[in-house]
């Protein structure tokens, strides 16, 4: 049977070749079409055939690292980088990544453990001996407010319980210590307030910092939405990278944009190269890029991290991309990196290629906040999952997918194949998903006595088919290009029946249901009992 990729491939080399070969006869086809298709990016496979970044020859393709990595913040610490992005509602959230080279990343373990809501776009840094994370959360839906927590040592887990600084209606922290030795926060605005020494603590009254630059008003944005604020010196001037545009809606919205001054204080000079980061075009490979911060390089030279979404797969959310950066004789710097769909050479010095962090799980060990965390979990949290016999029990949830809190692990291919084994008990509810939200999820549950079939975030009750046995069902699924085929077997994968329903699930995304996530796989356990899920296995299919 004929792959979704293997027809595009067939159609798109037909839609070429038919009027070439009428102008020029059939001889010339091959040739004309070899010239004129485009050749997909290619990039080096890691575990589980998983694409990486470093492609082992001195140079890296983006993204460097893959699926919903959005909002990065990024702190260098002598040889070591780390970085984490954004959580939404994920328990536990907030997964710090260590790199030495800035292309090849591992998963450390979760900072936060306990549910604040929302938790968007935040600032990693360190002061003195301290590291700091100052994120911007909306616990129980009751307004945003930023909090700080803090560790002695980067490297252990043990971060701080959060501390509410107090301020209200604010998200983006972006913290620095200014020419007069004091610290300070910058919000979304770009607004700003100073710090007590500690960091622990309001010392002032929000205020007005920088009006940004704006672009003409005819460009194809979102909205202004100036967000992101991050702040670092260079040669006494103080530059502040700024994100406008809107992070989702038209491709052309979201943009890097600098200004810099002498002072905290003002007065800032808008960069005269702004913006330093823009889509131009739905043709180009990566959209909606910004929210982005510079790093120095292992050998001193500028890079910028930032995120943008890969075309045509949004449902992967935005993922974490990296270009270099030139600084000129003016005191500014411009992104270099040019065509983002093509190699580019790695920072220096060399470093050998990591082969990536498997997403495939015995369950034999704790994987929460590397790799699975409960979406909007309720107040028995992580009291719901147990491990045990090389299988892991999660608690009901809910009566379904639509009010449950799933465990979910995110998805970093554009192809991929899962499998894992579910096994229901009587009073009990379980199966496999791809889920966005309690309102976009698709996939397969199982019942003692059913398969039920969930699309369009609702089960459809005429698709039911009756199960066979009362054993453990195995389920796979594959996603080929946004095409969903299921497969389960009732006698441990010896036997396999291809399921009656396909799903599409391209339109899953932020611009069609809002709240900045991606599509993940997800496991659900709904009713009184807890479902037991074994041998979770993630392959990636070759694009």
């Amino acid at each position: 049977m004929a792959t979704r990729r293997d027809l595009f491939r067939t159609m798109a080399a037909g839609a070429v070749a038919a009027p070439l070969a009428a102008l020029s006869g059939g001889n010339a086809t091959a040739a004309a079409v070899e010239s004129c298709v485009t050749a997909p990016p290619r990039w080096r496979r890691g575990v589980e055939g998983q694409r990486r970044a470093d492609l082992g020859d001195g140079t890296y393709l983006n993204p460097i690292v893959a699926g919903d990595r959005p909002d990065p913040t990024i702190l260098k610490d002598g040889d070591d980088y780390y970085m984490t992005f954004s959580s939404f509602r994920d328990v536990p959230g907030i997964v710090l990544w260590h790199s030495t080279d800035l292309v090849n990343w591992t998963p450390l373990g979760p900072a936060l453990h306990q549910s604040l809501g929302d938790v968007w776009a935040m600032d990693l840094c360190k002061h003195g001996d301290r590291y700091y994370i100052y994120l911007p959360a909306n616990p129980g839906d009751k307004g945003w407010r930023i909090f700080v927590i803090w560790t002695d040592d980067i490297r252990s887990g043990r971060w701080s319980d959060p501390d509410d600084l107090g301020i209200e209606h604010c998200i983006d922290p972006g913290h620095v210590v200014g020419e007069d030795g004091k610290r300070y926060l910058f919000v979304n605005g770009i607004r700003k307030i100073r710090l007590t020494d500690d960091g622990l603590a309001t010392d002032g009254e929000l205020e007005m910092a920088y009006e940004p630059w704006r672009y003409p008003e005819e460009w194809i944005t979102e909205n202004f939405a100036p967000e992101g604020p991050k702040l670092f010196w260079r040669d006494g001037w103080l530059y502040l990278v700024t994100a406008v545009g809107g992070t989702a809606g038209p491709v052309t919205g979201h943009m890097v944009i600098a200004a810099r001054s002498r002072s905290v204080h003002g007065p800032w000079e808008h960069c005269p190269h702004n913006p330093l980061v823009r889509t131009l075009s739905v043709d180009e490979p990566w959209w909606s890029r910004g929210h982005a911060t510079v790093v120095d390089g292992p050998a001193g030279d500028a890079w910028m991290v930032y995120h943008g979404y890969e075309n045509g797969y949004r449902t992967l959310g935005r993922q974490v991309l990296l270009e270099p950066v030139e600084w000129g004789a003016d005191g500014w710097f411009r992104a270099k990196g040019g065509d983002l769909s093509r190699p580019l050479r790695k920072p220096l010095p060399s470093s050998t290629p990591s082969a990536g962090t498997a997403l495939s799980d015995d369950f034999s060990s704790d994987r929460l906040g590397t790799q699975w965390c409960l979406f909007q979990p309720g107040d028995d949290g992580l009291a719901r999952i147990s491990r045990g016999n090389g299988a892991l029990a999660l608690a009901g949830a809910g009566t379904s997918p639509a009010d449950s809190a799933p465990l979910l692990c995110t998805l970093v291919d554009r192809s991929y194949e899962l499998e894992v084994t579910v096994d229901v008990p009587d009073d009990g509810e379980g199966g496999l998903l791809l889920f966005y939200n309690h309102k976009a999820f698709v996939g397969l549950g199982f019942t003692p006595e059913s398969v039920k079939t969930f699309q369009y975030a609702e089960e459809h009750p005429w698709a039911r088919v009756p199960r066979q046995g009362d054993g453990p069902v195995r389920v796979r699924l594959t996603n080929d290009a946004h095409v969903l085929t299921w497969h389960y077997s009732f006698d441990g994968g010896r036997t396999w029946r291809l399921h009656g329903t396909r799903m599409e699930v391209s339109g899953i995304h932020h611009n069609v249901f809002g709240g900045f996530l991606s599509l993940r796989a997800g496991l659900y356990s709904a009713g009184q009992e807890a479902v037991r899920f074994r041998d979770f296995r993630y392959r990636a299919l070759p694009d």
